[in-house]
């Protein structure tokens, strides 16, 4: 009974041995893989190179400066008379700034202006015409009746001419009068220093009083509008275009972002930093941002 019990536990064994490795063997052979499905076709969208390119683009720093700076100065030599603008004042395109000394040409364009009122030569000259004009008249008809001589009628009609002639030449003279006028005023007008812009006075150089020559009088500054200055990596070349809006955010206190457009963007790239410039207008119609402030600015995709 007990070598029974003994033969069927080492049976039992032996299977479960023969069993285990069927079971390793079947493990250990590789099975065929099952065939893959096709996944369904999914929509996909396609983004444009350049607003990824922005997308990924944070913001720059820039400079915000006035469109347009001019040193005003005087196209003659001269004395500074008077000043009407001080530095920081707001002045309009053709706008007194500064004045100088101009008796000289005062009196020139009042000389001139008196030539030209004298209308007497021109009516002298004209009663002059028509006496000779009415003379010879006379002349011939007492000719025809052998009245005078014909050297008589020929000595009239010469006054004739004469008178005619006396007559063209101080019509001559009246318009180099009114020219001369012009040219006296186009003097004094040189005398006078104007805006050539709507915009801020920067600085004042001179004082009443001194003499100007090849030195200007005063700078001004149009920032309406202004323009913003950027420079961006080559890498962006290709995204930013002009008519683009961006973000400009002044780093200044108390004051929003507004809005500006690409106007020019340059077609060269800097070899030695590997960047390129890029130039946008900003409204200023208030006048309430100064310009030379640094700044923030983020493109907007365009799409």
């Amino acid at each position: 009974m007990k070598f029974t019990t003994v033969a069927t536990l080492c049976a039992g064994t032996w299977l479960a041995s023969l069993a285990g490795s069927e079971v390793y063997a079947q493990a250990a052979v590789p099975t065929k893989a099952p065939a893959k499905i096709a996944a369904p076709a999914v929509a996909t969208t396609t983004v444009s190179v350049p607003a990824r390119s922005l997308a990924r683009l944070a913001a720059l720093g820039c400079l915000i400066e006035a469109s347009t700076i001019v040193d005003v100065g005087a196209s003659v030599i001269g004395v500074i008379d008077d000043i009407a603008v001080e530095r920081g004042d707001v002045v309009t395109k053709g706008q007194v700034l500064a004045q100088l000394e101009a008796n000289v040409e005062r009196a020139a364009v009042s000389l001139a202006q008196t030539k030209v009122r004298n209308k007497a030569d021109i009516q002298s000259a004209r009663s002059q015409k028509d006496y000779a004009i009415k003379k010879a008249q006379r002349t011939a008809e007492l000719t025809e009746r052998k009245f005078v001589s014909h050297q008589a009628l020929e000595q009239a009609k010469t006054e004739a001419a004469m008178a005619d002639m006396k007559l063209a030449q101080t019509l001559e003279q009246r318009t180099l009068a009114e020219q001369e006028l012009q040219l006296a005023r186009a003097q004094l007008a040189q005398r006078t220093i104007l805006s050539p812009l709507n915009g801020v006075v920067v600085d004042r150089y001179v004082s009443v009083g001194e003499r100007i020559e090849n030195r200007p009088i005063l700078k001004l500054a149009q920032i309406d509008p202004l323009r913003v200055e950027v420079v961006l990596p080559a890498s962006q070349f290709n995204a930013v275009k002009p008519g683009m809006t961006a973000r400009v955010l002044p780093e200044l206190q108390g004051t929003k972002a507004q809005t500006a457009t690409v106007s020019i963007v340059d077609r060269v790239i800097d070899a030695a930093s590997n960047t390129f410039r890029a130039r946008l207008t900003l409204p200023n119609p208030d006048l309430s941002l100064p310009s030379g402030v640094r700044c923030k600015v983020e493109f907007t995709p365009t799409t």
